[in-house]
């Protein structure tokens, strides 16, 4: 056929399109990407494009202003009208429609040349593309063509001819919307056609990459029934919260956590680098976003991202995932569709010898071979038996069974004020201060909902819910909020089915039974259903319903391509928690059956309430007596009133009567409220403590774990980190205030509570016998003077005790107001923290006058040098450490561990002998940390008698994983060593030339006793091999001589040339043991001759790396002589 036939034909199937869609989606007024149904004719010779593309892009308008978007701008971003478009649910930090929303700007036309010519170039590189096979195509001309020149607009230049480099063009390798064009896919300055096969196999998927996931992030959509406006993810991003576990190894527990900067931190921050990664989120808070995000950096290259770095970005839905074995071939089929030319060893490959590449695997929870008995790809990666040296990101609800023990868990917490605020303004109202003031009063309003609009898909929802409805209502539960949100979802549809040549819709809202049984039967299967074919979900509910429920937005329709690279069409819902509350309403019919004998046990047999918490939640608040019964099987089933239960529990308003002898039993035991648990979870404990105190029920002990911030005189409450209140807590009869220091350079953060609000809170209290503030993170009063004191105060006699910063024991004195030391011989700990420093220094002077001994003074990571003139220790902070003549013991404490040492400080014989006379109670002074230089030995002439005679205990301990300590002998005045290892140890040399000659000591000792060491890093201090290869030389001058119980050798920042690696490798030949020699973050030869190279090191399987860089590792073929990727 013709072009000309097959324009006339494209234009009667829009026509047809256009009549059968709402008539305001046709209009395109308010579209917010300023694109759409208005837009330009495509010529004719153009539309065969469209068509292999599988979308539909804009007709000609009556009238153009410049405005609308020109045939060269953006026409890569469309709105399908086929109902397979993909849809991207909502969740942390995204997006939105709403009224008023402006369009982004429109990027300049580019200066191009000839007109003509040059935008339809442009076109033809623009054309959105769903599968990669017609992008493939233009691709492959391109290559048989030898053509050196293509058009890539960029945000900060125009054009660039293919061949030239980024630097030479001035701006991005990428277009703003995700692809990356024929010419910027290679940085090796080669036109397309002069690439190697393997190199061309490497565009041709990168480029197939960013093709697919520009599909999906382009087309996020906020509002399940607004269909009409789709945004790039980008343009509505709003930043949650995010925190990671500071543990070592991974554990399932709740804590420590620390705040993360932003969603690029999951791939910078180096306090989590590892290549196993979770980032865990509860329903809703966007853990998909996080991925759509991170997509959009690396399609477009956004500079400051850490993804810009990142050469390979894997994306893949793990819903999509079942029955398939193979990671390579899933990659294949979802990601690259019909392209035929990269295969699954290619695509192995490529990753494996890529720079930098990350694999994101999304949605764990809803991967429906979890449980399965046959080992997957996905298993292995988890067991770090694939993918080993590779990133992996793993987004989950809960966590998976097996957790490699180097695991770094980030988790989702949701939106704070700050981030709502952000997202009304950038989503919802502009700069509409008024509309911004209305949407949250009403959030005030709600207080139920503004504990649940934490939760980032519930608070994009009611934003826009609140905005565009006059009427809304306040809300007493998740439930009624969720309730009335489908009714506003009906009766949107139900005013466009009003219009105009539109579709009539019919379906009663009430009417969805055979819908309920369907999520039901989804959701309680040991392998949860997550899609739907077409074709079987119109069979179930009838093709009315089911084009109702499409309609309404609650059902989404994606084309999946399967293995033999055919394709269908499955549905899915919005979210998981559409599916959770339509098989609620099926266990509320179930279980409100006359005479119904159905075991609740087995009705929730495969439904974990940490998995499908609001399945429970939505069946407690859709009817009262099935809430009482599945809150009476959970109180059974879970050993008592929980704090799920509580959650559940909530959703029923009114009489409280049944549960109070639960509320007694979880009471009598320690009511804990923690800083890593949600709003939600937070609240559900408040609420136990209200009904405590409405009806007199004893709490004993309430333990505030790190979440305390302050005590508000005004409402007489305690408020908590995340902004709720405490307001009941006349019952109480222990409270305990737990916090801990957290130090940054040079300060450290704390909580002040002033006299007046630790009165006020005893007065609160009114069954309060003790309180106690633990954990050195507070800071108390110095006193309470007397007449401040309420008489009643005295009478009660509660006991008040605080834990200060150097870990001292104080508590409070009624009679005077003063604190009393309930520790005898306390202890002082100093800290790097300036204002830490000047409290510990107060109450040293204080225990000095009053003449209380020191049992130990520990200087962490503060001690500088000790000032022979002036008899005193200088810290770091330049403060003074003078009064030590009550000291026992001084425990000097520096770095210990590998990474990088922030300073080095030497003690000499002067100032370690001064330190000992000034201390006069001294027994024991201990110095511990690679920072430290103490000299080497102490002339016999040097000592005073009285210090021998004292004979105090001198040692120092560079590194408790070298595996020594040395003790001071003061009759000669030389260090004697005691091995404090059995096993292997490491030893690091510095290039310091006293750190250097005490290396050499400590690896004389350690080979002496026998001892194995396991690492020796040379960390800037190698210098060369003797010539007779004997012995290592230092920059120093000290040499090592070969060592039999080395087993690594590890040489850091320092280059290395041809001679000198060969001469490297003739002294490993001569250690007998070493197994591995490494290169760290220095130069060596790109290739050796393998002649040159020892055979006795391939016979022995010695393993020689070369990591130039953090994410670049190498291993050294002896056969070839060169490199390759580890």
């Amino acid at each position: 056929m013709d072009q000309t036939s097959d324009g006339d034909e494209d234009d009667q199937r829009n026509r047809d399109q256009q009549s059968r869609r709402p008539a305001d989606s046709r209009d395109d007024t308010n579209d917010s990407r300023g694109r759409g149904r208005q837009g330009f004719r495509i010529p004719a010779r153009f539309k065969r494009y469209r068509r292999e593309a599988g979308s539909a892009l804009p007709t000609e308008p009556t009238d153009r202003t410049d405005s609308q978007p020109l045939p060269y701008q953006d026409v890569g971003n469309y709105q399908s009208t086929s109902g397979a478009t993909p849809v991207t649910d909502v969740g942390q930090g995204i997006s939105a429609s709403g009224g008023g929303f402006r369009a982004p700007p429109v990027r300049a036309r580019p200066d191009t040349g000839s007109p003509a010519d040059s935008w339809t170039a442009q076109l033809r590189l623009s054309l959105p593309q769903v599968e990669s096979y017609p992008y493939e195509r233009r691709t492959r001309r391109l290559l048989d063509q030898g053509d050196d020149v293509g058009y890539s607009p960029t945000e900060s230049s125009g054009t660039r001819p293919v061949g030239a480099s980024s630097s030479e063009a001035g701006g991005s390798s990428s277009n703003q919307h995700g692809r990356l064009m024929t010419p910027d896919i290679t940085s090796l300055g080669k036109p397309l056609h002069r690439l190697t096969e393997k190199q061309k196999k490497k565009l041709y998927f990168i480029d197939a990459l960013r093709e697919r996931y520009r599909v999906d992030y382009d087309k996020v959509q906020p509002i399940p029934y607004i269909k009409d406006r789709l945004y790039c993810v980008d343009k509505v991003y709003v930043e949650g919260g995010f925190e990671f576990m500071t543990t070592e190894q991974v554990t399932r527990g709740s804590g420590p956590w620390e705040r993360l900067g932003s969603y690029t931190s999951v791939i910078s921050d180096q306090r989590i680098q590892s290549v196993r990664r979770i980032i865990e989120g509860e329903p809703g808070y966007g853990k998909t976003t996080v991925t759509l995000q991170l997509a959009y950096d690396w399609c477009n290259r956004v500079e400051g991202s850490a993804m810009r770095d990142v050469e390979v970005l894997i994306i893949l839905r793990m819903r999509q995932l079942s029955g398939i074995r193979s990671i390579y071939r899933a990659i294949e089929v979802y990601l690259l569709g019909s392209d035929p030319r990269v295969k699954e060893a290619d695509i192995a490959a490529i990753i494996r010898e890529s720079k930098s590449a990350v694999v994101i695997l999304d949605g764990y929870d809803e991967y429906p071979d979890q449980h399965s008995k046959r080992e997957t790809d996905v298993q292995r990666i988890l067991k770090l038996d694939l993918f080993a040296n590779t990133p992996v990101i793993l987004t989950t609800r809960y966590l998976p069974d097996y957790l490699a023990p180097i695991t770094k868990r980030v988790k989702l917490t949701g939106f704070d004020e700050i981030a709502r605020d952000e997202y009304i303004r950038k989503a919802v109202v502009g700069e509409d201060e008024i509309a911004l003031s209305i949407i949250k009063a009403r959030l005030k309003e709600n207080p139920v909902l503004e504990d649940l609009c934490q939760v980032p898909l519930i608070f994009v929802m009611f934003a826009h819910i609140a905005y565009e409805n006059q009427d809304f209502q306040n809300f007493k539960s998740v439930t009624e909020f969720f309730r009335y949100m489908i009714r506003c979802f009906h009766e949107h549809l139900k005013k466009k089915s009003k219009e105009l040549n539109t579709v009539r819709y019919s379906i009663d809202e009430n009417e969805h039974a055979a819908l309920d049984k369907l999520a039901f039967l989804a959701i309680s299967q040991e392998n949860q259903q997550i899609t739907w074919s077409r074709e079987g979900m119109c069979k179930q509910l009838g093709q009315e319903f089911y084009e109702t429920y499409l309609a309404l937005g609650i059902f989404v329709e994606e084309e999946v391509v399967s293995y033999d690279s055919s394709s269908e069409v499955e549905v899915r819902f919005y979210h998981k928690l559409f599916c959770e509350w339509y098989a609620a309403h099926h266990i509320v019919y179930i279980l409100s059956q006359p005479g119904q004998s159905v075991s609740l046990d087995e009705l929730f047999r495969h439904m974990k309430p940490e998995d499908v918490q609001y399945v429970y939640r939505f069946a407690c608040g859709l009817n009262r007596d099935v809430g009482s019964s599945i809150l009476q099987y959970l109180v059974g089933t879970r050993g008592g009133l929980d704090r799920f239960t509580i959650l559940c529990m909530l959703e029923q308003s009114g009489d409280v009567k049944g549960i109070l002898d639960s509320v007694r039993r979880m009471c009598s035991q320690t009511v804990n409220i923690k800083e890593g648990d949600s709003r939600v979870q937070q609240r559900s404990t408040i609420q136990l403590l209200d009904i405590a105190a409405g009806h007199d029920i004893l709490v004993p002990s309430l333990h505030l774990d790190q979440c305390f911030s302050k005590y508000e005189a005004k409402n007489a409450c305690i408020v908590l980190k995340s902004g709720l209140r405490l307001t009941n807590l006349k019952t109480v009869k222990v409270l305990r205030v737990t916090g801990r220091i957290r130090e940054t350079v040079g300060d450290s953060e704390g909580i002040e509570v002033t006299r007046e609000e630790l009165l006020g809170l005893f007065q609160t209290c009114g069954a309060l016998k003790e309180i106690r503030f633990e954990g050195r993170g507070f800071l108390l009063p110095h006193s309470i003077p007397t007449k401040m004191i309420p008489p009643t105060l005295k009478t009660r006699n509660i006991i008040v005790s605080y834990e200060d910063r150097r870990g001292m024991i104080h508590q409070l004195n009624w009679d005077d107001g003063h604190w009393q030391t309930t520790t005898s011989e306390p202890a002082l700990r100093i800290p790097q923290g300036e204002l830490d420093q000047q409290w510990a220094l107060e109450e040293l002077a204080r225990l000095t006058t009053d003449g209380i001994p020191v049992s130990c003074i520990h200087l962490d990571r503060c001690f500088s040098k000790f000032d022979v003139t002036n008899a005193c220790i200088v810290l770091t902070s330049g403060l003074r450490v003078t009064n030590l003549k009550t000291v026992k013991v001084l425990h000097v404490e520096g770095f210990m561990g590998t990474g990088a040492i922030p300073s080095r400080f030497e003690v000499t014989r002067e100032e370690l002998l001064g330190l000992l006379q000034t201390c006069e109670t001294l027994g024991e002074i201990r110095f511990e940390g690679l920072e430290y230089f103490l000299p080497l030995s102490i002339p016999a002439e040097l000592m005073p008698p009285t210090l021998k005679t004292r004979n105090i205990k001198v040692s120092y301990e560079r590194d408790r994983e070298h595996g020594v300590v040395h003790q001071l002998n003061w009759d000669d005045g030389q260090w004697q060593h005691q091995i404090t290892s059995d096993g292997s140890v490491r030893v690091f040399i510095f290039q310091e030339e006293l750190d250097q000659q005490w290396g050499k000591k400590e690896l004389a000792v350690l080979s002496t006793a026998g001892v194995s060491i396991n690492h020796l890093v040379l960390v800037r201090s190698f210098s060369n091999i003797t010539d007779n290869t004997q012995s290592i030389i230092l920059i120093s001058g000290c040499t090592i001589p070969v060592l039999h119980t080395v087993r690594e050798l590890w040489i850091r920042y320092t280059d290395v040339d041809l001679e000198m690696f060969l001469r490297i490798l003739a002294y490993i030949k001569e250690c007998t043991k070493i197994t591995e020699l490494g290169f760290q973050y220095c130069k060596v030869p790109d290739e050796v001759d393998a002649k040159m190279i020892p055979h006795l090191l391939k016979q022995r399987g010695v393993k020689v790396y070369w990591f130039p860089r953090t994410a670049e590792r190498y291993l050294l073929d002896f056969d070839a002589g060169n490199w390759k990727r580890y």
